[in-house]
């Protein structure tokens, strides 16, 4: 981890504002108290947090924040993500199950109507909430783009974001995706290579999202880390079901066989599991659905407890001090 960079970490009581210097980590200031921070991502020196009530902007690295909720018919956000190729084009998903799209930073909104065609259509529901469905994951590369739905499947898009579709039905059920999905990736090796998390397993396509080939039918899972340098190495927060006995495991022959990661834990959690992977230089912290935050060299791994003194952690984003 660089020195230079400090962690945002959203939580369910505002943005913890952590720098890391020579003893370690440490909480330098706090925003947006009271406010339930669901999402946060980084663009330059502007500040982006998705909360329960709509969408905080801040464009001095979090001295001071603006909301930025026009055009949001919902304001209950679960995530947030900008175009890697144009961070000015910058989606939100909400619950109840919406795609909303902004082309100048966040400063304004529009909803994908289709999506809401889709949810009504399709029947979107939660098993936690009465709320159908909801949006809580995004990956793009270059014009295609994958969105998250639990619980309604994987929405496609092959024109920046600006419509989506369902991940079509394949002919043969076996190739088809479980409904439930948590998370999707796109290996920066190929745009056909695509992971998704899901109720039902880890499923895994080699076309595009065409077909996908179930390589952990037997667990529930919401996150994975797939080593951007070798696309068969991975680690899956796997568990026997929501929030019940959770565990890391490691997978180096692309899904095929699984090894349990346990070194400085204490396995398996029997009430919480891994909610995010995020990799930050040659570290990997872990969101914990506790709110804890774990982190851990990527060789070898040796997982400690990282900021204790921060409660309820949801997401988090770096930001570099230098620019």
């Amino acid at each position: 981890m660089d020195n230079r960079e400090i962690l945002l970490l959203a939580t369910s009581h505002g943005i913890a504002i952590c720098g890391r210097e020579a003893v370690g980590w440490r909480v330098t200031r706090r925003d947006l108290p009271g406010s339930f921070v669901t999402s946060v991502i980084v663009q330059g020196d502007k500040i982006l947090a998705g909360t329960k009530d709509g969408i905080l902007r801040s464009r001095d690295r979090g001295e001071s924040w603006q909301a930025v909720n026009s055009g949001l018919s919902i304001r209950h956000i679960r995530w947030l993500a900008a175009h890697p190729d144009n961070p000015q084009r910058v989606f939100a998903g909400s619950e109840p199950a919406g795609i909303f799209l902004s082309r100048d930073g966040g400063l304004s909104w529009r909803a994908r109507p289709e999506v809401a065609e889709m949810k009504d259509q399709q029947g979107w529901y939660l098993l936690y909430s009465p709320e159908a469905g909801c949006v809580r994951d995004f990956a793009f590369c270059g014009t295609d783009g994958f969105a998250a739905v639990e619980v309604g499947g994987i929405l496609v898009s092959k024109d920046y974001g600006e419509t989506w579709s369902l991940n079509r039905k394949n002919q043969s059920p076996e190739k088809n995706i479980h409904p439930d999905v948590h998370s999707t990736t796109i290996h920066p090796s190929s745009a056909n290579l695509i992971a998704a998390t899901t109720g039902g397993g880890f499923f895994l396509s080699k076309d595009g999202g065409a077909t996908w080939d179930n390589r952990y039918p037997d667990c529930y899972c919401r996150a994975v880390w797939w080593n951007p340098v070798d696309p068969e190495h991975m680690l899956l927060g796997a568990a026997d079901w929501v929030d019940r006995n959770g565990q890391i495991e490691e997978t180096r022959d692309g899904g095929y066989t699984w090894s349990e990661v346990t070194r400085g834990l204490d396995l398996p959690w029997r009430n919480h599991m891994v909610e995010r992977f995020y990799q930050v230089g040659d570290h990997l912290l872990a969101v914990l659905s506790n709110g804890e935050l774990l982190v851990t060299s990527l060789e070898p791994l040796n997982w400690q407890r990282l900021l204790p003194e921060v409660r309820d952690v949801a997401a988090l984003a770096g930001l570099n001090l230098t620019n």
